[in-house]
Parts: structure tokens; C-alpha cells; sequence
């Protein structure tokens, strides 16, 4: 398995969220992307690739760190709808996806200082990616938790 974030043949699209991150977050009910065999969870309950988390209800408060590349969009867009998580992406503002499910969606948005040390999903902390990373708030609890997570970076309210 390639370790960089770039993308090769070899290339992963799962990248796990530090637990201490996601901790900070509070409690979620649902990740529905979580891998087949986890180091560890971030959520109650999980959907793995098995489950097809796009296909199945969401429920609670929901941690949404979706795979990487194409289709990550439905994701969001999913969560959106959903209006109760926090998203974990790359912070590409300028994309389509960030003004279709984002800037006037979302409640709030975290820019995360520095590069997030992802894991891989065999447990081990990988290499930093080629782009800065950005969490998302739906719902103001959400936001609320967002603001007060004490995560560095800089914390933009969006409604």
C-alpha cells in the first residue's frame, strides 16, 4: 500500500481520523464509513464497504470521514440532508462540492492548523496529505461542539 496521499495504483482511499481528534468531538451514534476490519471506532454504530453506508438510514449524530476521491460528494451531500454530524475533508474550497454542500449549508467549518497525521487501516499512524484538512458542522449542537472541541485551527461560523 502506497502511504502517500497522491494518488497511484496503489493508492488507498481510507484514511482513519485520529481517535484523540475525534474524542474531542463528543459522542457520535454513526460513522458510516468505517473499514471492514477498524483499529478502532469512532461512533456507536458503523456501516462498513459491506454495508454500503450511502444505501443505508442514518441515524443520531453522525462522523463522517468519507473516502477519499471521486463520489465523495454523495457523501456530503448525504450528511446535508441529514443535518446531524461533523464531516472530516480536504479543505479544497474552490471545488463544487464545497459551494454545493457547504458554504450555504453547513453551520460551521473548522480549518485544522498544521496536517492532520492520518492512520491507516491496518492501525499505524501514515504520512500527512498533499492538502490541508477542514471540518464540517450540520446542525448547530454540532457547531457548538465544533467551537469549544479546542482542536487548533481557525473556526469560521457559517449561519
Amino acid at each position: 500500500m502506497d502511504v502517500r496521499f497522491e494518488r497511484s495504483e496503489q493508492t488507498t482511499v481510507e484514511w482513519l481520523t485520529p481517535p484523540e481528534l475525534v474524542k474531542k468531538l463528543g459522542t457520535f451514534d454513526l460513522d458510516p464509513c468505517t473499514p471492514i476490519h477498524p483499529p478502532f471506532v469512532h461512533a456507536k454504530h458503523n456501516y462498513s464497504i459491506h454495508d454500503n453506508g450511502l444505501q443505508q438510514p442514518w441515524f443520531g449524530r453522525v462522523y463522517l470521514n468519507p473516502p477519499y476521491g471521486k463520489g465523495m460528494e454523495k457523501w456530503l451531500e448525504k450528511l446535508k440532508i441529514h443535518g446531524n454530524g461533523i464531516a472530516l475533508i480536504f479543505a479544497r474550497t474552490e471545488t463544487k462540492c464545497f459551494f454545493d454542500h457547504i458554504w450555504h449549508d453547513a453551520h460551521a467549518v473548522l480549518f485544522v492548523k498544521g496536517r492532520i497525521k492520518f492512520y491507516t487501516v491496518s492501525g499505524v499512524q501514515g504520512g500527512t496529505p498533499g492538502a490541508p484538512s477542514v471540518f464540517i458542522a450540520y446542525g448547530e449542537e454540532n457547531a457548538t461542539l465544533l467551537k469549544n472541541a479546542g482542536i487548533a485551527g481557525k473556526y469560521l461560523n457559517l449561519k
